[in-house]
This record gives structure tokens, C-alpha cells and sequence, in this order.
């Protein structure tokens, strides 16, 4: 099992409410220290990999806005490492982009598509697939137990006529004689007694460093075709409306590396219940009899329904807690409460007998000195 990760404000010493050019100033401090080429201790590499993690969050608002609300096990379900440095900004930071290039982030680099954009012996410009998203939405049963879902979208995947490479099956792409295979040409000028050499794009083979003269007709030489998926969604439970699912390698086609999709999950406002969190708050009318002399009612839950007691003398207002009725918590595993909160029911028709009854409780209610209930009830007020 995999070590626990450190709280993120912790491994920078700062503390929660710490602006962000806090956090600015203790990551240049840490990385000064954790610096490959100062620090050789066994461990520098990963500490230095640690707090790097720890500020793509933090200095990321709504990173870090996701992981104030969820902790590491909520934020850790909607963000991979490349995700969570996926246009994280180091530029002030001078060559730690290429420190962190060798720490090993996988083949996709974490800092998008400008990072380390051309690779091998031609210089091709390295070609990773987008991302996409999609939406999803559920009711709150749903949310609470888990579900299943299908969603339907078009996305680009690989040619299966010529296996992504572009060319008619039996031909192949050729050298390019403008740049001789390397995709880049270079430009001199002179300017008084002194040259200049610049490195672009080959612009024939724009960077491939080969030329395809007979396209696959199944993808126009686009070595991709465009295509209609139903795709299958795993929604876990608890999972809260806002929250995004990230399903790896299901994006738009990359010859590199696919894309991810995104699925934005909202969850449907319920008719009865009101979720805060982990507990689901429902507003039960109670006849006013019952507040009165107690007993026992039906109440909702998501899963069914269950029996409270009602005490005698019930207010309105009053709060009862069902232990384990609420929603659950995808920090910590563990189920909430359903809080319901009593209203009382005054019946806006009466027949003869209730309002002779009413009102012999009215009498009976009156003190023995027959003052009036204004008086009784602000007594000492004027």
C-alpha cells in the first residue's frame, strides 16, 4: 500500500490562509535548498518532486479551492500527476521545468503541449491528443449509492486503414528533400560583418521530416478519423454535483499519447431532501396533535423509510439526527446523517367538534387570574 501523502501546506510550512505570494516565496525557498545541484542526499529528488506537487496545487485557484473542500482522498480521484501539473506556471523559477522533465512524469510531460514539444531524431514536434469533456447528470439517489451511465460522443481515434501513419496501405511516406528527414531547416543571415542562424519548422513537411505523396483515402492523410463512441462511465458514490470524472486515454487521438475525457457530473435538485456535505436535510411537517402529545411517524430516507419518535412537547424547528441516513463521504468512507428538522402543520380547516375542542384547550391554557395572552406572554415587556 502506498504511503500516505503529507498535507500539501504542510510540506510547504505555510499555513492555510496563506496568500499566494506566500506560497511563492516558501516553494523558492524549498527548491533553493532541494536543489539537484546543492542537495545530493538520497532523498533531495523526491522531496523536490513532493513540494513542486504541493505548489501546482496551491498556486492554482481552483486547485486548490477542490482540494481545501476534499482533502487528498477527494482531489486524488480527479487528478492524476499530469493533471495536477497541467499548466502549472514555474517560469519564474528559472531551469526547474527541465529538473522536474527528470523526474519522471511519464511520457506525456505535465506541463502541456509547450513542454519539451520536439523529440527524436527529426525533430518532430511531439503530438499529444486534447482533452475532451462530457456531462453527466444524475439524481441524488444516484449520487448516493453509485451508478453506472453511458455517454455518447464523437472523438478522433486512429486510422485503421493505415494504422495512424497517413499513407495509402502499400505505400509510404518519403524523405523530405527540403530538410533531408530532420523536419527543421536552418536560416542564416549576415548583417555588417557578423551571420545569423536561426532553427524552424521545416515548412514542406511541416516538422514530420517525411512526405506522404499517396494519403490513405480512409483518413485524407490524416493518419486519424472522427467517430461516434458510446462510452461507459463508472459515477462512485458520494460523488457531489461539480465534481469531474477522469477517464485516462479516452480523449481526442495524439500519435504520442491520447487525450483523457472529462465528465462533469450534476446532480439533480431532490424534491424533499437538501444536501450539505455529507448530511441531507429534510423538512418534516408534523401535525400539531403529535408535537403536542407525542409519538411515532414515517419518515423519508434514500433508501427507504424509517420510524421516528416524536417527543411530547415538540417544537417547531427542532432538529432530530438519523445516524447513518446521510450521504457518503468520499474522504473517509463513512456514511453522514440525515438531519430532520420538524415543522408543524396547522390545519387550516377545522370542523365543529376541533374548534370545540380547541377552544376548551384554549381555556384550560388561560392562568387562573383570566388574563389575556398578550398580556401573559410579554408580561414585563412595556
Amino acid at each position: 500500500m502506498a504511503p500516505a501523502k503529507r498535507d500539501y501546506y504542510e510540506i510547504l510550512g505555510v499555513p492555510k490562509n496563506a496568500s499566494k505570494d506566500d506560497i511563492k516565496k516558501a516553494y523558492r525557498k524549498l527548491a533553493f535548498e532541494l536543489h539537484p545541484d546543492r542537495n545530493k542526499s538520497a532523498d533531495a529528488g523526491a522531496k523536490f518532486k513532493e513540494m513542486s506537487e504541493a505548489y501546482a496545487v496551491l498556486s492554482d485557484e481552483n486547485k486548490r479551492s477542490q482540494y481545501d473542500q476534499y482533502g487528498h482522498a477527494g482531489f486524488d480521484r480527479m487528478y492524476t500527476n499530469e493533471d495536477i501539473f497541467r499548466g502549472a506556471d514555474f517560469s519564474d523559477f528559472g531551469d526547474l521545468e527541465d529538473i522536474l522533465r527528470n523526474f519522471g512524469f511519464g511520457s506525456r510531460s505535465p506541463f502541456g503541449s509547450g513542454f519539451g514539444s520536439f523529440s527524436g531524431r527529426g525533430g518532430r514536434r511531439r503530438e499529444f491528443g486534447a482533452d475532451l469533456e462530457a456531462e453527466s447528470s444524475i439524481t441524488l439517489e444516484e449520487a448516493a449509492s453509485g451508478v453506472k451511465q453511458e455517454v455518447e460522443m464523437y472523438r478522433t481515434k486512429e486510422c485503421g486503414r493505415c494504422e495512424g501513419g497517413g499513407a495509402e496501405p502499400g505505400s509510404r511516406a518519403s524523405t523530405c528533400d527540403q530538410c533531408r528527414g530532420n523536419g527543421q531547416v536552418q536560416q542564416g543571415r549576415r548583417m555588417g560583418g557578423m551571420s545569423f542562424f536561426t532553427v524552424t519548422t521545416c515548412p514542406k513537411c511541416r516538422g514530420e521530416g517525411s512526405v506522404i505523396s499517396n494519403p490513405c483515402r480512409g483518413c485524407g492523410g490524416s493518419g486519424r478519423v472522427r467517430e461516434k463512441e458510446h462510452i461507459k462511465i463508472t459515477i462512485p458514490a458520494g460523488i457531489e454535483s461539480g465534481m469531474r470524472i477522469r477517464l485516462e486515454g479516452l480523449g481526442e487521438y495524439g500519435r504520442d499519447g491520447q487525450g483523457d475525457l472529462y465528465v462533469l457530473v450534476r446532480v439533480k435538485p431532490h424534491k424533499f431532501f437538501e444536501r450539505k456535505g455529507d448530511e441531507l436535510w429534510l423538512d418534516a411537517p408534523v401535525q400539531f396533535g403529535m408535537a403536542a402529545l407525542g409519538g411515532k411517524m414515517d419518515v423519508p430516507t434514500l433508501a427507504g423509510h424509517v420510524k421516528l419518535s416524536i417527543p411530547a412537547g415538540t417544537q417547531p424547528g427542532t432538529v432530530f439526527r438519523l445516524k447513518g441516513e446521510g450521504m457518503l463521504d468520499m474522504r473517509n468512507g463513512k456514511k453522514g446523517d440525515e438531519m430532520v428538522r420538524v415543522t408543524v402543520d396547522v390545519p387550516k380547516k377545522l370542523t365543529q367538534k376541533q374548534k370545540e375542542l380547541l377552544e376548551q384547550f384554549a381555556k384550560e391554557s388561560g392562568d387562573k387570574k383570566k388574563k389575556g395572552f398578550f398580556e401573559n406572554v410579554f408580561k414585563g415587556f412595556f
